[in-house]
């Protein structure tokens, strides 16, 4: 078979890959993109749902036996690691304002701690085939917004992770962040249900342009530090980075038009955003 340059330089055959949240929205579609490639996937997912084209093991990323267990199982499935891809996450409604509860709790503990743990039982495999860690970030991880802030602290702190261990392992394993925008799928369900909604702050972009960069990171041969998935992306990273002040500005601006005309009239947990930006006015 002939393989063009660009499938030469990302060339998916006999790579084993690892992939968490395996059987959501974005685990599923890139494991299946990677594997139709030729790669060898292995996923692991609280909820295999049993019709995905890889084999998916069952896994609580919270908790340190299924971890265990599981990576065990997955590694003598594919008989070694060379690319982990850190995908499971959670999102949900967690104004700043209010003490940390069960939510907060709950994304910090799946999204930071689970990425943890995982990343962690591979170390070893990862080492000795001198492989790669993806995680999947989010530009919310650079460009916080209002009213998730357990989302965007527990991405931040996964890309500080990343970068720890970037420096702990680099002699032998790279370590790459992407951070796409927002995805159409059920993560956002919990927030859409609390009246707190983000669709008019969060621009969605399509699943096959993160698919795209999430497998192109995972198989390039020179991979990058930090990937953004779109051109907008691209533009936001730098802004959120270099000049933060001023996206600050642009994000308070919309958060206060979405609030004076009514958008989270109702919403429970928005009750000071709202009373605050009309009240001022």
């Amino acid at each position: 078979m002939t393989i063009s340059f660009l499938d030469r330089r990302h060339d998916a055959r006999g790579r084993r890959v690892l992939i968490t949240g395996a059987s959501g929205t974005l685990g599923r579609a890139l494991g299946e993109r990677l594997t139709r490639a030729g790669a060898q996937v292995v996923g692991l997912d609280l909820r295999p749902r049993g019709d995905e084209p890889f084999d998916v093991i069952r896994c609580d990323v919270t908790d340190d036996g299924s971890v265990t267990s599981a990576v065990a199982d997955a590694l003598a499935v594919l008989g070694g690691l060379d690319v982990l891809v850190n995908n499971a996450g959670a999102g949900g409604p967690a104004p700043a304002e209010f003490a940390p509860g069960a939510e907060v709790r709950r994304q910090l503990e799946l999204n930071l701690l689970g990425t943890w743990r995982v990343t962690a039982a591979c170390v070893g495999p990862l080492v000795a085939a001198r492989g790669r860690v993806v995680m999947v970030a989010s530009r919310m991880a650079v460009m916080q917004l209002p009213l998730a802030a357990a989302y965007g602290a527990s991405k931040r702190a996964m890309v500080a992770y990343a970068d720890a261990l970037r420096l702990e392992l680099g002699t032998h394993v790279s370590v790459s962040c992407v951070y796409p925008s927002a995805v159409r799928s059920p993560i956002h369900d919990s927030t859409k249900a609390a009246g707190l909604s983000l669709e008019g702050m969060s621009v969605y972009e399509p699943l096959d342009g993160v698919v795209d960069a999430l497998s192109r990171t995972a198989l390039a041969k020179r991979p990058r530090r930090d990937v953004t998935t779109t051109r907008r992306g691209a533009v936001e990273f730098f802004l959120a980075r270099h000049l933060p002040a001023l996206t600050d500005r642009v994000v308070a601006r919309t958060l206060a038009a979405r609030a004076r005309a009514g958008v989270f009239d109702g919403a429970a947990l928005a009750e000071g955003v709202v009373e605050r930006h009309r009240s001022g006015t």
